[in-house]
């Protein structure tokens, strides 16, 4: 997980934004409908059988019950099979955080969902903004990156994660489940949180993950000794470890170099 300066700082900025766009979406009439209107222009434009069919498959990826199995079988296989428990949890981290902080700006803006006459797969929800699809796709893009930021695929995940956030938003707009602020919403308060764990991540998680004695049995010490092999041949800043003092520099995680930004 790459470390991000003036993280605090980033995070409150950006949830404070989605906040504040939320509010005026749900209570004031600047922004409700134009939303309702370029919802309809895609409901109206777009939907035929096929694509309804697609575009609920597309949702249902993205839904709580798939979310749920992607985040568990992705950092299963992370920590038991490829025993790489630092890197287990940072992914677990960026995407849980980031999916879940949508449920506290739902409850702050309480802006209730589109008209459940024009949607295709009725939510049990009433929130709607943010999507938690679309933060949950965001959230997943991201921790994808940060595993392949020092690869030379990296300009290729980010573009398909781009792209994948796309579509899970336009399905969210297609079925009639989200206005597109929704969706937007989703973005900045997904970052805002993704922000912030990177910051606890490098105060306090990451320095004291020997703590947890389970970690050592799937091969802590030794991913630690693989990224601090790593960064001795100019991939990083050490990793701080137990009785260890972090030096100026920032400390990675998860393996590979990161900058300061």
């Amino acid at each position: 997980m790459p470390y991000v300066r003036h993280w605090l700082r980033n995070s409150v900025l950006l949830f404070a934004t989605a906040i504040v766009l939320g509010l005026i979406a749900a209570h004031t009439q600047l922004i409700q409908p134009h939303d309702l209107d370029l919802d309809r222009t895609i409901q109206t434009n777009t939907r035929t059988g096929w694509l309804n069919t697609t575009m609920k498959l597309v949702s249902y990826c993205a839904s709580p019950v798939a979310g749920v199995i992607i985040l568990a079988v992705w950092c299963g296989w992370l920590l038991f099979l490829r025993r790489r428990p630092i890197t287990a949890c940072a992914t677990f981290l960026v995407v849980a955080v980031g999916w879940n902080s949508t449920q506290i700006a739902k409850a702050i803006v309480a802006r209730n969902r589109p008209p459940r006459e024009f949607s295709l797969d009725p939510e049990i929800g009433s929130n709607s903004f943010p999507s938690g699809h679309t933060a949950f796709t965001v959230a997943v893009a991201v921790a994808v990156y940060f595993l392949f930021r020092n690869s030379r695929h990296r300009r290729t995940v980010a573009v398909l994660g781009v792209l994948a956030v796309l579509l899970v938003a336009f399905s969210r707009m297609y079925i009639g489940a989200h206005y597109p602020t929704d969706t937007f919403g989703s973005v900045l308060v997904a970052g805002s949180a993704i922000f912030f764990v990177t910051g606890v991540w490098h105060a306090w998680l990451l320095p004291n993950l020997d703590r947890l004695p389970l970690l050592h049995r799937f091969g802590l010490e030794e991913e630690r000794a693989e990224l601090e092999a790593a960064q001795g041949h100019g991939y990083g800043a050490p990793v701080p470890g137990p009785g260890r003092r972090r030096t100026g520099a920032a400390p990675a995680s998860g393996g590979g170099r990161h900058r300061r930004r």
